[in-house]
């Protein structure tokens, strides 16, 4: 078995962490940067920790964003009657891309699972329940949460919670796969999924 270093070793280490990157791919992208120009690692190494320290939750939608509230919320051309909901913000800029959807959107950056000890609670569930009471406004809430069975399980939750309020509930029409994620999805299919929306 080869020894590396153990600068090398807590490199591939922390690369292996990323998601999709297992040990060979970890070892090849840590290779890679340690044979790349000098400059090339640290601007890496300078964008990852600026967005890490620049970069925070909206105080509306609970995007990613560096300021707030994000570009979205702030601008005044968007449909403020819709709040389409998603797991994370790779679904928004998903969403965004498909051009199909000009409304507002509300992150809660996970979906209920009991089997992870995780309840509405430690999602960003209260912060929509919040916003929907300073927000009169809005007349509709699209549930764009990924086909999974924790994503179907919080849909519904949120419907039944959120029912008595006389909100038209949406979800995103079927056509997107079972188990998969809108981060994957290509934008027509995406695009025709927003358009074919039901009521739950």
């Amino acid at each position: 078995m080869v020894a590396f270093s153990p600068l090398l070793d807590k490199l591939i280490a922390e690369l292996s962490k990323l998601p999709g990157v297992g040990k060979k791919t970890a070892q090849r992208l840590a290779f890679h940067l340690l044979e790349r120009p000098e400059e090339e690692a640290l601007e890496l190494a300078t964008a990852i920790r600026e967005a890490r320290l620049g970069t925070s939750f909206c105080s509306e939608c609970c995007n990613l964003s560096d300021t707030d509230p994000c570009p979205i919320c702030s601008d005044f051309k968007r449909d403020r009657k819709s709040i389409c909901v998603l797991e994370s913000a790779r679904d928004l800029n998903a969403i965004e891309r498909s051009s199909a959807y000009h409304g507002l959107y509300h992150v809660l950056h996970g979906v209920i699972s009991p089997l992870k000890n995780i309840g509405p609670e430690e999602i960003k569930l209260p912060e929509l329940i919040q916003r929907l009471q300073e927000q009169p406004e809005v007349e509709e809430l699209i549930l764009a949460l990924n086909p999974s069975p924790e994503g179907e399980a919080t849909g519904l939750y949120i419907a039944r919670l959120l029912a008595p309020a006389g909100l038209k509930i949406t979800r995103l029409a079927s056509g997107l796969p079972a188990g998969g994620e809108l981060d994957f999805v290509d934008e027509l299919t995406l695009s025709q999924a927003i358009e074919g929306r039901r009521e739950i």
